[in-house]
């Protein structure tokens, strides 16, 4: 099982490492235009190899990536301290204008990935270069809230004190300022949060609600102004991704992919609740959200809508 990584900077060499320490797929084809800088990551992945999984590992160039199953694009320009995610848009628009017509020409076959901010935009831009180049703009979608949901249940299971693996959480809509978390779906165990919190007498008031959305909204800032660029996080939720569409594990995830109509804002592509399966996306759930959160999402999808109006993408 063949793995493309375009992109070899921080996001894209770490996803390749995670996929390497998990021992997901046989081989990973590293792609950048510094072909320096891609060899360096190889020979430096493949030392790793002898105390993880016996992946092949190499640096090579787009027709390299024929046969891939996966492609995950992560090259693009860093997100600079203070600028938001959508402030990105133009300039990594342009850098896909490349990009993703030469995967389209070597790798038809391969589902592909996206993990460049602004993610959502970034997404719908692949989409629509994806098919005007004769690929399968179905085979798309984005690492969307993937992370953002991670996160979430993180907070919310070291608050309550419950393994984060059986918190049932999501975080929806623009992978940014305006992303949705979706407090009245809750569940721990068979439990709604609420119920949970009376039978384990918690404390858990506004202000407690207010601290993990503040964190979970603003950790891509934090750790940004503190590091430079974020990247374990997400290199793990790609290799999650990758390993659900390798193994065609059914899994959902909160991934983005373009949709007709969401919240009643027309062609957008934001994360929800999908089922994510071998070929991508298989199916997209229904949230029933409490009445502020619907209109929350509502305005997230207004958001990247307006971006995507920015590029002047229809």
């Amino acid at each position: 099982m063949k793995i493309g990584i375009v992109g070899c900077g921080f996001v894209g060499s770490t996803a390749a490492y995670a996929l390497l320490m998990e021992g997901i797929g046989r081989e990973i084809v590293l792609v950048d235009r510094n072909q320096e800088r891609c060899e360096a990551e190889a020979t430096d992945l493949r030392h790793a190899i002898p105390f993880a999984h016996p992946l092949r590992v190499r640096a090579g160039e787009y027709a390299d990536l024929a046969d891939c199953r996966v492609v995950l694009l992560c090259a693009g320009v860093n997100q600079k301290p203070g600028e938001s995610r959508l402030e990105l848009l133009t300039r990594n628009a342009a850098v896909f204008a490349d990009v993703v017509p030469q995967v389209v020409k070597h790798a038809g076959d391969a589902v592909l990935v996206v993990a460049t901010n602004p993610v959502d935009v970034m997404t719908h831009v692949t989409a629509q270069l994806c098919q005007q180049f004769g690929g399968d703009p179905r085979r798309v979608l984005g690492s969307g809230t993937t992370l953002d949901t991670a996160r979430f249940r993180s907070l919310l299971g070291e608050y309550i004190g419950v393994d984060p693996h059986h918190v049932h959480g999501y975080v929806v809509g623009e992978h940014g300022d305006s992303e949705v978390l979706a407090w009245s779906l809750v569940t721990v165990g068979s439990m709604t949060l609420a119920e949970f919190i009376a039978e384990r007498d918690l404390s858990f008031d506004d202000t407690w609600r207010q601290n993990i959305d503040r964190q979970v909204r603003g950790a891509a800032y934090n750790i940004i102004r503190g590091k430079g660029a974020t990247y374990y996080g997400i290199g793990a939720a790609l290799a999650r991704i990758t390993d659900t569409i390798l193994h065609d594990r059914r899994s959902i995830l909160t991934v983005c992919a373009p949709a007709a109509e969401v919240a009643g804002v027309r062609d957008v592509t934001l994360s929800l609740p999908r089922l994510v399966g071998g070929v991508g996306v298989l199916d997209t759930f229904p949230l029933s959200l409490a009445t502020e959160e619907h209109s929350q999402l509502q305005r997230s999808a207004s958001v990247v809508r307006g971006a995507l109006a920015a590029l002047r993408l229809a």
